[in-house]
């Protein structure tokens, strides 16, 4: 039996901040293949990731894990009350980056099938897409991976994302889909002056204010039938100006949306840019916008995948998971043009913090959930 606790002590040992393989990758690479996974590095971009397969490529029959080896920076070192990368356990509870987001998913998922395809080994194939760029812009993670699978002719029927998805308790919540992202960054430009001559300036404030109000007071929708309203959040004003006595050329300011399944990355876009054409109308000014679309929303309809995932949840928690779309982007975005995706995992409550830390206990209940998953899907 591969111990999942174990496991993940292993690979919060190695300090894979982003984008760092730090050795995590080189290990459960030797682990796979020592329990007869074909493993393959598809590494771009100076991004690690891992494929790993067992049973026969490309059968029609496959069930994917995919998750993250890569973790945020520390932080304040000095502010940890427990080494950020020494998996320490006191009072039952594994401290270390990467604890909860998402080493031991990770271990508990590569844990399960290694065991599952030893003790009864299934008619099909189980699929493991471990990537090292999930953290930071997810240009050559997951993305690369399935370009790999595509070009190797591989595939996976359905996949499970191994990411921290229950608030509070073990097992409260499961992702079915996830909202879009995209932010917006607008330039205002007019003509720099004397304060005590207004009249001789174009003062790009007031424009970049209104355009702020406008975009914030704006209601995108009510939400839909499985998720909440969309929003808009204003994340930055700024001129650089310290002068007093000058009405600066140029200000900008920003905002990031996250929108629901009423709406698109292009149909949002259109509408900002309208918004930045009225307002440079209104105040003569000139209004550059630029934009970028981190993923658009996605939903897995309630069916066979999410009801196997909350079952075999039920079976070992007691509790039925919530089916939810809320949080913000994960790997699931690429993965949903590929094949059904749902996501579950542990209680996040301490990802991305000082003293990231996750019961041990949790980690071998997630592993157990995850091998009942294996075996009812292939039952």
């Amino acid at each position: 039996m591969t111990d999942p606790i174990q496991l993940t002590a292993d690979l919060i040992r190695c300090p894979s901040v982003t984008p760092e393989e730090g050795g995590a990758l080189v290990l459960l690479e030797s682990v796979l293949s020592g329990a007869g996974f074909d493993c393959t590095r598809v590494d771009r971009g100076g991004i690690s990731n891992l494929f790993a397969r067992w049973g026969d490529k490309g059968h029609p029959r496959s069930f994917g894990f995919n998750g993250h080896t890569d973790v945020v920076p520390v932080g304040d070192e000095a502010a940890w009350t427990m080494p950020p990368f020494g998996a320490e356990v006191k009072d039952g509870v594994m401290y270390g980056r990467g604890t909860t987001d998402m080493k031991s998913g990770v271990a508990a998922f590569a844990a399960a099938a290694m065991e599952f395809v030893q003790d009864t080994p299934p008619d099909g194939a189980v699929i493991l897409a471990i990537t090292g760029d999930e953290e930071a812009d997810a240009l050559h993670g997951t993305t690369a991976l399935l370009d790999y699978m595509e070009s190797a002719s591989e595939n996976m029927s359905v996949c499970l994302v191994g990411e921290p998805t229950c608030p509070n308790e073990m097992g409260e919540m499961m992702k079915i889909g996830r909202r879009g992202s995209m932010t917006a960054w607008f330039t205002v430009t007019g003509v720099q002056g004397h304060s005590a001559y207004p009249h001789r300036a174009k003062n790009p404030l007031p424009a970049i204010a209104r355009l702020m109000d406008r975009l914030a007071s704006h209601e995108l929708d009510t939400g839909s039938d499985h998720f909440d309203a969309s929003t808009l959040a204003v994340v930055s004003i700024d001129t650089g100006n310290t002068a007093t006595n000058v009405i600066p050329a140029q200000c900008s300011g920003a905002v990031n949306i996250r929108f629901n399944d009423l709406h698109s990355g292009e149909s949002l876009s259109a509408w900002l840019k309208a918004e930045a054409r009225t307002v440079a109308e209104a105040f003569d000014v000139e209004v550059d916008v630029k934009i970028k679309i981190s993923g658009e929303s996605f939903l897995t309809p309630p069916g066979p995948l999410s009801d196997l995932v909350a079952q075999a949840v039920e079976a070992e928690t007691g509790v039925q998971p919530d089916l939810s779309t809320t949080g913000g982007t994960s790997d699931a975005r690429f993965i949903k043009n590929h094949c059904p995706v749902v996501e579950f995992g542990l209680v996040g409550r301490t990802m991305h913090q000082v003293d990231e830390c996750v019961p041990v206990a949790q980690i071998v209940q997630l592993k157990a959930i995850y091998t009942r998953i294996l075996q009812d899907y292939f039952a």
